[in-house]
């Protein structure tokens, strides 16, 4: 099989080249990233040349991962209260965590099998979701994940008329040990990169075309929207 790892430089992106390169039926893993090879995530022209390179070097990917993805922008944390909303932040916000994967979408799920099994997952987070809300704060970030969530979701549906066993999901990584992380971390449970990554291939691996359009959490567990 041969798997392609979008954001394969970050914490969780490494951690899941590393887990699919000691996993014997993977024989081509490719990876994408701005600090390795340039990849612009909020760029069109950045993601369809990239689509179109693995295309003609790798053809069809059984498993795409768009691990890519940012909570602090441009030195930016998220906002604590609606009071400290900030126009272009939330801006930047949608453009890495909303409009990045819709992209990715448009041009990448060219790339999956047509008539096999293949599977396009990108990296969300729970508090992306409405109905698990409780808290408030954070508006910029909750809403481009929130974003993505649906654009995963209406792509699902789209997709699954010309690839009808591919499976197109957004997934939950926990709270992850990571070095932009760890500000935010207290509190909460936190798992390293290498669990996170073996936790999502796990999940990624026991999915059924049927649940395309899902949104999961590490533990196999579906989120509400």
């Amino acid at each position: 099989m041969k798997a392609l790892v979008i954001g394969s430089s970050g914490g969780i992106g490494a951690a899941l080249v590393e887990r699919l390169h000691a996993d014997p039926g993977f024989e081509t893993i490719a990876t994408l990233s701005r600090s390795e090879h340039g990849f612009d995530i909020g760029d069109e022209k950045s993601i369809a040349d990239a689509a179109q390179a693995f295309r003609v070097e790798h053809g069809a990917f059984d498993l795409i991962i768009n691990a890519a993805g940012a909570l602090v922008i441009d030195g930016k944390s998220p906002e604590k209260t609606i009071k400290t909303l900030d126009a272009d932040g939330m801006m930047a916000q949608f453009r890495v965590n909303a409009v990045g994967p819709a992209l990715l979408l448009k041009h990448f799920h060219h790339l999956l099998p047509r008539q096999t099994r293949g599977v396009f997952a990108s990296l969300s987070a729970r508090v992306g979701s409405i109905g698990d809300n409780r808290l408030g704060g954070w508006i910029s970030y909750r809403a481009a994940k929130a974003a993505q969530n649906q654009i995963v979701r209406t792509a699902a549906i789209e997709i699954a008329r010309t690839h009808p066993e591919a499976i197109v999901l957004t997934l939950h990584p926990g709270t992850v040990a990571t070095r932009l992380s760890q500000p935010y971390s207290k509190g909460h449970e936190t798992f390293t990169p290498d669990f996170a990554a073996a936790s999502l291939l796990k999940v990624i691996a026991n999915l059924q075309p049927s649940q395309t359009g899902g949104f999961f959490s590490y533990s196999g567990q579906s989120i509400d929207w």
